[in-house]
């Protein structure tokens, strides 16, 4: 593996659980946005934890069925979350901005991805100062509406930032299963997941993970 992962030009970051500190706000935001819709947010939350990761929309549209309650819901939530940020309530995990700096500095992009719709990942941006932390930032809208477990984010950063000549130069590092279904099926060269979110190092490992890392500051150290 080593020799494989010293060719890494493009890595691409998940946000929320990954580098960005997530501490239970998804399920908040997600539990103001059920009971905006009259719904009871306890008999959703199974579907919630388990699809972490997903574009947000399309875990509304499985939970209410019809597009504009969905939609709805969708814009309950980014509100709630929206409010949790501003009040403070988002920071950057341990050692994910020095992480990230050092990637860069070790010459390689670094693209930061979300399951969240654009005002939101700027929202977090803002919060955490990251504007111009990196060159490229993702959200599901950005590659065409699909994001994850699809593909779509992390080759829409292969093909935007022309940082890597093949798919095998790309790394994919997220804390759900999705996000490394998403690294598989673009046919990365690394997949990793990091223990600092949502799901644990079997679910990771049964999802496609070729290594699993306590966190994202380990990152630069396994590329390199």
């Amino acid at each position: 593996m080593a020799h494989r992962n010293r060719d890494i030009r493009l890595v691409v970051l998940d946000m929320a659980g990954t580098t960005v500190a997530d501490g239970g706000l998804v399920e908040e935001a997600f539990a103001a946005a059920a009971r905006h819709l009259g719904a009871d947010p306890d008999r959703m939350i199974d579907h919630v934890r388990a699809t972490m990761g997903e574009s947000k929309i399309s875990v509304f549209r499985h939970l209410f069925g019809e597009e504009t309650k969905a939609q709805e819901a969708n814009k309950a939530f980014e509100a709630a979350y929206a409010e949790l940020v501003d009040d403070g309530r988002v920071e950057a995990l341990p050692g994910a901005r020095e992480a990230i700096e050092e990637l860069s500095s070790q010459g390689r992009t670094v693209v930061l991805t979300t399951g969240f719709a654009r005002p939101t990942q700027d929202a977090i941006l803002a919060a955490l100062g990251w504007q111009d932390l990196v060159p490229l930032t993702l959200c599901p809208a950005d590659a065409g509406g699909r994001g994850r477990p699809y593909p779509d984010m992390v080759l829409t950063a292969f093909l935007r930032t022309a940082a890597a000549d093949g798919v095998r130069q790309v790394a994919v590092v997220g804390d759900t299963s999705y996000d490394m279904l998403s690294g598989v099926r673009a046919g990365a060269g690394v997949v990793a997941g990091v223990l600092t979110g949502a799901h644990g190092a079997e679910a990771l490992r049964a999802a496609g993970a070729g290594q699993v890392l306590d966190g994202v500051g380990q990152l630069p150290g396994v590329l390199a």
